[in-house]
């Protein structure tokens, strides 16, 4: 595996998916990559639902090599196929995903398989599918995620205690909500607008992954 359990565990301390409709004039999503990475970022996820297969291809090539040189994971948000065809790291897929195929036959022993989970049968089944991870969410109210309740501390606990593999908390998540995650377990965060939407996205990592490591160290 290009990246080890250990390392992948490790990268859901501060969890950076990508979506350029937030960046401001004159920004670039590579730019952007590079600042946030080059501040603290942990791992990567190519998320953009406004471009097309070939376009998240052609970017997923150039933020791959970005990632390379931090030594941070890449991997793209839902297609199997592109995540193989520009080699990133992996691939995060929904429960819908799992239903009908074996997403872990497809990409292999040696790629990063995250999965997106809402309790704990669904946490189970990703588990079993061969999820190196689980994104759990949506923990706080969010405009990225349509028709989504938030969840609460409780059953995000529950889906913790369920599996034997990484949780990254994922929905909603800023530099003002952040710390209410306190003692749920979690192994980090996954944020988009919190880096990808702020004046100083270099200022707002550094904040984001000194409060993330405070909200991990007090796990239990």
């Amino acid at each position: 595996m290009g990246f080890s359990r250990e390392e992948i565990r490790r990268g859901m301390l501060l969890y950076a998916i990508t979506d350029q409709t937030w960046l401001k004039e004159g920004q670039t999503l590579p730019q952007v990559v590079e600042t946030v990475l080059k501040n603290g970022a942990t791992f990567l996820q190519i998320r953009e639902k406004n471009l097309t297969a070939d376009a998240i291809e052609a970017e997923g090539e150039v933020l791959r090599e970005i990632c390379k040189r931090y030594h941070v994971p890449c991997i793209v948000n839902d297609s199997v196929e592109v995540a193989l065809e520009c080699d990133a790291d992996g691939v995060h897929v929904g429960q819908g995903d799992i239903m009908d195929r074996d997403v872990r036959a497809l990409i292999g022993p040696d790629k990063i398989l995250g999965i997106t989970a809402h309790n704990v049968e669904e946490a189970k089944a990703a588990e079993s599918a061969g999820a190196d991870y689980i994104g759990v969410g949506a923990v706080f109210p969010t405009s990225t995620k349509k028709n989504t309740s938030p969840l609460s501390m409780e059953h995000l606990k529950e889906i913790v205690a369920a599996v034997n593999i990484p949780v990254v908390a994922i929905g909603g998540i800023s530099a003002d909500n952040i710390m209410r995650l306190s003692g749920s377990g979690v192994d980090g965060v996954a944020v988009v607008s919190a880096l990808f939407g702020a004046d100083d996205p270099a200022a707002a990592t550094r904040d984001m992954l000194e409060k993330a490591k405070k909200v991990t160290e007090k796990r239990g």
